[in-house]
This record gives C-alpha cells, structure tokens and sequence, in this order.
C-alpha cells in the first residue's frame, strides 16, 4: 500500500496532504543515481589500486616467482664466476707455472666481462633490466670459460710435450751402479793418466769390468756409432732433442747404429778399454746446446736423495781420471 505523506499547515492549522513536483522526483532521482555512481566508481578504484583484480594477482604471483627464479640464477651465476676466477688463478699460478708458460692475462679472460653489469646490483635493478643484465653476465662468464677452455688445451700441450721432453733427458746412470762405488772420476779439474797434468775433465768415469753393458740414459736417435781415432775409442753419440746429447766412450765393442732410434734404459754397447783410456771404464759425457755439463745432476730416475748426496761425494773427488 502506498504510504501517503502529510504536512501540518501553520495557517489553516490543518494537516494537508503533501504533493511533490515530478521535477524534484526526478531531480532526486538524478542526485541518488550520481552519488551511487561515484560511490561505485570509488570503490572499483579502491579495489583495483589496493587488492587488485583477480588477473592482477595471477600476474603478481607470476612475477614474485620468476623474481625468484632470477635470485636463484643470480646466486648460481655468482658462485659460478667464483669457481672460474678460482680456475683462472689456478691456471695462472700452478698448471702454467709448472710448464714456465706465460700466464694468461686477465684481459684476454674476459673481454665481455667490463660490459657486464655486477650479479650483486641484480636484486636491486628494475625487473625489465634482470634479463638483459643476466644476459650479458653469461656471454662474459662464456667467453671467460673458452678463453679458460683455450688455455687448458694448451696445458694439454705442454704435458705432451714435457713427457716427451721427460722422456728426452738423460736421467740414468749409464752403467748399473746401485752400490755407488763405480765412479773413479768426476767432472772438473782432474790429473790426466797419461800427462799427469791438471786438465778438464768434461764427464764422469764409471769402471765396470769389460763386456758390463752400457745403456741409453733418455730416447734419441744414434748420431754416431764408430771410432774416429779421437781418444774415445770406439763410442756412441745419441741426439735426444730439446738441446740435449750424450757422449759414451772407450766401448769394447758398439751395438748401436748411427740413425737408430733408442729407448732409455736400452743397450748400446760394452764397457772396454779402447782409445785413451788406462782401464776398463765408460767414460759419460752430457751436452746441452753444445755446452758440456755436469752429468752427475741427471740420474734422478734412479736414485734416492741420500744415494744421490752419496754419489755428489765420489763425483766430487779430486783424483786422477781414467781417459
């Protein structure tokens, strides 16, 4: 039922039946429809700026979690270029040390690196920066790892050829001598048997009865094999590369060929007494860019430090030699 409004007159002291214009209904109307809109519009940008609409959140989560993930790959890129700095230095200062290469330097490393934004700065970059920063941080940390990749190979070579060159130095005592009590003389000043004047003595005189067989002390290649009637005798020249060459004299008798290739430890002929020589003996010579050196420093193969202090004495004897 309609409720019907009334309004009490002052003047006929009657009440009276209240009648509203159309034009403040619908002006009433107008003002009820425009403070609901304002009152929606209000609250859908409260919501929409505070709490957000349902995509908005989705959106949200999917970027605190892919800000996650770029955490994660910025701790990893870290703990990445610390092991390859930890690489680098090893590198430098042990692999390349040990083969006396020249280190690499660091600019040759990374040639990208000084473009690269720092990992640290990641967490703090605006988020349409991570990827292209991260980017640029791998494309230095790859670069570092093939120049790293690069210098391996080439410590790789070095092993190959310090083996070979290993392989290549005389490192052996000629004659066996596990008592140390075969060198009659040693290299230097000495008396010669046959002047009996101080002279140069540019070897090591190990006596061994005739026929003891005599050995290569590294590989190489036979560079002669005979008697040229120079006081050797009959007696072998072997070219081990690197610089280095052997000289073994006063043989009975050569099993080696000049142009053979020998092994270290192989025989290559038979102490004896030939050319100038006072006794059976194999009188041992080691040259190194066609400088004569102390044989004595080269039989590390096969002695231990006390044997070696031992064998440093008797080579170290002023006493007269045998050739």
């Amino acid at each position: 039922m309609k409720r019907i409004k009334y309004i009490f007159n002052t003047q006929t002291l009657q009440y009276e039946k209240l009648n509203t214009p159309l034009h403040v209904r619908l002006l009433r109307l107008f003002g009820f429809l425009a403070a609901s809109l304002v009152t929606a519009g209000l609250i859908a940008f409260a919501a929409f700026r505070f709490i957000g609409s349902p995509q908005e959140k989705i959106l949200q989560s999917q970027n605190r979690y892919l800000l996650d993930q770029y955490e994660g790959l910025a701790e990893k890129l870290n703990e990445i270029e610390i092991k390859l700095a930890d690489l680098e230095k090893r590198d430098n200062e042990v692999y390349r040390s040990i083969f006396e290469a020249d280190p690499i330097p660091d600019s040759a490393r990374a040639q990208l690196e000084a473009e690269a934004l720092e990992i640290a700065k990641i967490q703090r970059m605006p988020s349409d920066q991570l990827v292209p920063s991260i980017q640029k941080t791998l494309e230095a940390l790859l670069a570092r790892m093939k120049t790293q990749e690069r210098s391996y190979k080439e410590v790789e070579d070095l092993i190959k050829d310090k083996e070979t060159l290993l392989a290549h130095t005389p490192a052996i005592q000629p004659v066996h001598n596990r008592d140390l009590t075969r060198i009659a003389s040693g290299f230097g000043i000495r008396i010669d048997p046959i002047y009996k004047t101080q002279k140069m003595h540019q070897g090591l005189d190990f006596t061994a009865p005739q026929g003891t067989p005599i050995y290569a002390t590294a590989n190489g290649t036979v560079n002669f094999s005979g008697n040229r009637g120079n006081g050797f005798g009959n007696y072998v020249i072997i070219d081990h590369g690197f610089g280095y060459q052997t000289i073994y004299g006063h043989m009975v008798r050569t099993k080696a060929v000049t142009g053979q290739k020998v092994k270290r430890g192989e025989i290559i002929g038979w102490v004896g007494s030939t050319g100038k020589s006072t006794g059976p003996h194999c009188h041992y010579e080691v040259v190194k860019f066609n400088q004569k050196i102390d044989p004595v420093y080269f039989f590390y193969n096969d002695l231990t430090p006390e044997q070696f202090d031992q064998l440093l004495k008797r080579a170290a004897a002023s006493n007269q030699s045998l050739d």
